[in-house]
């Protein structure tokens, strides 16, 4: 005698009639609806009076220890008494889209299958279609935002990446992170020119404007000025990440220059003792090995303007470590600028560039400590999206996607 189970249906308002197996081990299970009415697809009243049955449909439901399920059913059509054409409608059930194969539980189940995930997997898996995985994702998931999910905003996100390998076709994402640290796209944009932001920014409905208090971006002007115009009352923060590269890399800048006149200048044996300092160059003086800080000792002997582009960049990196407040910082940044400009070192002079243009910005840091730690995390999850799907070009299927990854444990599962 074979053992049997019992497995709830979990399917609302449907009787079920048999199940039978066909030749592949699917479950076949044929269904009718408990519902004695429908509504009037002209009128739209509740109608009751029975007309009969559409053709047999089979839909797609959720595998049931490890093979494929289908639900049978025939649709039941009833007919409005009060139209004057006495119409008849479609019995509509809670369970099932109209136009859909498959059932709203199998739909959920692929889209939960699919985050992290690429459609040709999900497809080879679930033995379904690749149209019909893409068909589920746009049935359930926007191709653009819908502001009226949002109650407030409070921080954006805006950086670039590049589509293609090589740093070409930029487009913008624009991301938020809400009340709780909760991280959601809100737009693909095709570009990153300073128009297509403010087109956007502007796009976004008027009270929920009012509730976006600060915007974390990179250093680039087309960005900053696009929020100032459209956001003025938002505060506009330079990335720190950002800052401390471009300061960084002026240090890195000179580093790399005296190697090279070091090289040329000593002799090579004593040049052999200066090789490797490229890490603990970078490295935070308070991780050094003792071998690494006489290593830079070493190097700092033959370099004086090394050593001190090296002491710049630390105490600027202090600043933005303290406690301060936006002030504060406001007048020690631009004190050690003063310093900088003082010691005729060249090496931090683009920075000190990016500091007259972005300097509000840049100490803006300091209100809250925002910054576009989010971003960047969101780009490392779009480069591997890019790799995982061998590029994604369509930018509405990229908003879907990051859309879907980002939110999709929190709405399937």
């Amino acid at each position: 005698m074979s053992s049997k189970i019992s497995i709830p249906l979990d399917i609302p308002d449907v009787r079920v009639l048999n199940v039978k197996t066909n030749k592949a081990g699917d479950y076949i299970i044929t269904v009718e609806s408990t519902l004695k009415h429908a509504y009037c697809r002209q009128c739209g009243q509740k109608i009751t009076k029975f007309h009969g049955h559409d053709d047999w449909i089979t839909l797609r439901h959720l595998p049931i220890l490890g093979r494929q399920v289908y639900i049978r059913l025939r649709p039941k059509r009833y007919q409005c008494p009060d139209c004057s054409d006495k119409p008849t409608s479609t019995q509509q059930l809670s369970w099932r889209e109209a136009s859909s194969p498959s059932t709203k539980a199998y739909e959920a189940h692929i889209l939960l299958q699919l985050v992290n995930s690429t459609v040709q997997d999900i497809s080879r898996k679930e033995r379904l279609g690749y149209d019909a995985v893409v068909g589920i994702v746009d049935r359930h998931i926007a191709r653009q935002v819908d502001w009226d999910q949002f109650h407030q905003l409070e921080v954006l996100g805006l950086d670039e990446i590049a589509l293609k390998k090589g740093h070409r076709d930029y487009v913008t994402i624009v991301s938020a992170r809400l009340a709780g640290g909760r991280l959601t796209v809100l737009a693909v944009l095709p570009d990153r020119e300073k128009a297509t932001v403010k087109q956007f920014l502007r796009s976004i409905p008027q009270h929920l404007r009012q509730t976006i208090d600060t915007v974390c971006t990179d250093l680039y002007a087309g960005y900053i000025n696009a929020v100032k115009e459209v956001l003025p009352a938002a505060n506009v923060v330079a990335d720190r990440y950002h800052v401390a590269k471009a300061y960084r890399g002026g240090a890195d800048t000179l580093r790399r220059q005296e190697l090279k006149r070091l090289k040329k200048e000593l002799p090579e044996e004593e040049y052999d003792t200066l090789k490797g300092a490229m890490w603990p160059f970078r490295k935070k003086p308070s991780k050094l090995t003792q071998e690494e800080q006489e290593l830079l000792d070493r190097v700092f002997a033959h370099s004086p303007a090394l050593k001190q582009a090296h002491t710049f960049r630390e105490e600027l990196t202090d600043i933005f470590e303290q406690d301060l407040s936006k002030a504060q910082a406001t007048r020690e940044i631009k004190a050690w600028q003063k310093r900088v400009t003082d010691s005729k070192l060249t090496c931090f002079d683009s920075f000190l560039t990016t500091l007259d243009r972005h300097l509000d910005e840049i100490t803006n840091y300091f209100l809250d400590r925002h910054s576009s730690g989010f971003v960047e995390g969101l780009n490392n999850k779009i480069k591997v999206l890019k790799r995982r799907c061998f590029g994604i070009l369509n930018l509405d299927h990229l908003f879907q996607r990051l859309f879907l990854d980002l939110e999709g444990y929190r709405l399937f599962a």
